[in-house]
C-alpha cells in the first residue's frame, strides 16, 4: 500500500528588536549569561508586561508580506506550564485572537513549478530561556539562561497542505528569504532566531482522512528538518505495515543517530490552561496604522526577480539567484551602476560568491560594490584587458583596494601604444622564424605561438585586439 504524506509546518522567529516584547531589557545574542533580565523577565511579584510597539510594527510587517489578514483587535494569552527556563511559570501568547490570518506564500520548485502553500495564522508570543547541559565524570549539571526569555516571536504556521519533504525545504527558503528582505529577523538558525517545527502524518492512497499526526521538534536546520521528516514518514509507514498504531505525540530530532525519539504525548490547548493574560488589554491596531506600516514594505524577492529580468535584462537562472538574498541583491544594483548589468553578475555569481562560501563571509566583506563596479569599468574602458582584471579581483581580495590603485601601484595598465606594440611584434618575428614560416605556409596554430609569445613577452599587458591586428598586417607585409 502507498501512503500520501501530510507536512505542516510551525516557524518561530525571533523579531530583532533592541528590547524584549514585555519589558526594556536587550536582546543581544552572545552575552554573558543572565545579563539581559528585569523583574518582567524573572516574574517577580508585581511586575507588569508592557508591549513593545517596534515589535508589533514588525509583526505585522511579516503578516503583509505573506498576503495576510491583518486584524485590528487580537489579544494576549496565558499558556501555563512548568519548565526551569520559564520562570513565571506561562509564556505570554495569542491563541484564541492572533493578529494575522490567512496569507499565503507562492513557493518555486527546483523544476521551475510554482506552488502556493497556504499559511493559517501568524500570532506573537514571547520566548522561553535556555537550558545547557553538561555533563563530567561526577555528576551531570543544567543551567539555565535567562538572557532569551521575553524575546519577541512570531510564530508562522503554514496549513496542512505540504506534500514532500523537498516541498517543506523550498517553502522554508521562500519564507526565509521574505522575512530577511523586510528585514525583521536576522533569521540566523545557529543562534536559534528561526526555529521549525514540524507536523507529519501519513494517509493511505486514495483516501481523504488524513492521518493522526506526530510534531517534530526544534529543528534548527532546513538538512535536518528534511531529514526527520523523510525518517518520520518511513517510521510511521514501517509502524502502520506491522499492524501498529501512530500514536499523537511529540517527538525530538536526533541528528547523529538520524532517527526521531519520543519526547511526551502531544498536548491539547486544554493541557495549557489558556486564559486571556489580565495584565495586558487588547492590542487595537487602526487602519492608518496598518497602512502606514504597509506603506514601509520594501520590493519582496519575486517583485525584484521580476524587475531584474525586464530592467536589468539578465537570464532567468541569473535574476532568482541574485534575488535568492536581499544583500546579493543589493550587492549586484550597486555593482551595476554605469557598466554592464549582465557583467556585474557574471563576476558575482562565478567569482565572488565562490569566495563568500570558501571564506564565510559576505560579498560585501570582501571588497565594496563600488570596486566592483570600478574593475568593470577599466576592463570595458580598455584600460587593462580581462585577464590583467582577473589579476586585479585577485589583489582586491587579497587587500581591498580600489582597482584603479592597484592597476596603477601594480604598473597593469594595457599597453595600447601603436609604436610599442609594433617593437614588440618585430622583437618576436626576428625571435621565431619559424613560427613565421609556418603561418605564411597556411598553418594558422604558428600565428597562436606567434600571438603567445607576444604576451609573454608584454607581461600580459598588450591589448589583445589591437596585437592581432597589427601582426596579421606585419605577417602579410612581406607575403
Amino acid at each position: 500500500m502507498k501512503y500520501i504524506p501530510t507536512i505542516g509546518l510551525e516557524v518561530h522567529v525571533q523579531l530583532n528588536t533592541n528590547s524584549k516584547l514585555f519589558s526594556t531589557a536587550a536582546t543581544s545574542f552572545g552575552d554573558d549569561p543572565n545579563t539581559h533580565t528585569t523583574a518582567v523577565c524573572l516574574g517577580l511579584p508585581g511586575a507588569l508586561p508592557v508591549l513593545n510597539r517596534e515589535a508589533v510594527k514588525k509583526a505585522v510587517l511579516a503578516g503583509l508580506a505573506i498576503d495576510g489578514t491583518i486584524h485590528k483587535r487580537s489579544r494576549f494569552d496565558r499558556k501555563n506550564y512548568f519548565y526551569p527556563d520559564l520562570p513565571k511559570g506561562y509564556q505570554i501568547s495569542q491563541l484564541y485572537e492572533p493578529y494575522c490570518t490567512s496569507g499565503h506564500l507562492n513557493v518555486t520548485r527546483e523544476n521551475g513549478e510554482t506552488i502556493t502553500i497556504g499559511i493559517t495564522r501568524i500570532h506573537m508570543e514571547e520566548d522561553a530561556g535556555k537550558l545547557i547541559h553538561s555533563e563530567n565524570s561526577a555528576i551531570r549539571e543544567s543551567y539555565v539562561d535567562l538572557n532569551r526569555a521575553g524575546t519577541p516571536l512570531i510564530e508562522i504556521v503554514s496549513d496542512p497542505v505540504i506534500d514532500t519533504p523537498d516541498d517543506a525545504v523550498a517553502y522554508m527558503n521562500t519564507l526565509k528569504n521574505i522575512l530577511e528582505y523586510i528585514g525583521v529577523s536576522d533569521c540566523n538558525m545557529e543562534q536559534g532566531s528561526l526555529r521549525v517545527d514540524a507536523n507529519v502524518s501519513i494517509r493511505p492512497e486514495g483516501t481523504e482522512k488524513l492521518g493522526t499526526r506526530v510534531e517534530i521538534k526544534n529543528l534548527n536546520s532546513f538538512k535536518a528538518m528534511k531529514a526527520a521528516i523523510e525518517y518520520e514518514m518511513e517510521r510511521q509507514e514501517d509502524l502502520i505495515e506491522r499492524g501498529g498504531k501512530v500514536v499523537q505525540e511529540t517527538r525530538l530530532w536526533n541528528a547523529a543517530t538520524g532517527v526521531t525519539l519520543s519526547m511526551r504525548s502531544k498536548e491539547e490547548a486544554h493541557d495549557y490552561r489558556y486564559f486571556p493574560d489580565p495584565d495586558l488589554v487588547p492590542l487595537v491596531l487602526t487602519d492608518a496604522e496598518i497602512e502606514a506600516i504597509r506603506a514601509e514594505l520594501p520590493e519582496l524577492p519575486e517583485q525584484r526577480k521580476k524587475r531584474f529580468l525586464s530592467q536589468y535584462e539578465l537570464p532567468e537562472y541569473d535574476a532568482a539567484l541574485l534575488t535568492s538574498q536581499r544583500s546579493y541583491a543589493d550587492y549586484f544594483e550597486s555593482a551595476a551602476i554605469g557598466v554592464p548589468p549582465k557583467k556585474a553578475a557574471n563576476w558575482i555569481l562565478s567569482e565572488m560568491l565562490k569566495e563568500t562560501g570558501e571564506r564565510n563571509c559576505t560579498l560585501e566583506q570582501l571588497f565594496p560594490a563600488t570596486y566592483l563596479s570600478e574593475l568593470i569599468s577599466e576592463i570595458e574602458s580598455g584600460r587593462i584587458s580581462g585577464k590583467i582584471g582577473k589579476q586585479v579581483f585577485s589583489k582586491m581580495l587579497e587587500n581591498p583596494k580600489p582597482p584603479k590603485q592597484i592597476i596603477q601601484e601594480e604598473g597593469l595598465v594595457q599597453i595600447s601604444d601603436t609604436s610599442e606594440l609594433e617593437k614588440i611584434i618585430e622583437e618576436v618575428i626576428a625571435a621565431d622564424p619559424t613560427s613565421v614560416e609556418d603561418y605564411r605556409a597556411g598553418k594558422e596554430r604558428a600565428f597562436k605561438a606567434l600571438m603567445g609569445q607576444a604576451m609573454k613577452l608584454s607581461r600580459g599587458k598588450a591589448n589583445p585586439q589591437l596585437i592581432t591586428e597589427l601582426l596579421t598586417a606585419r605577417l602579410k607585409q612581406d607575403n
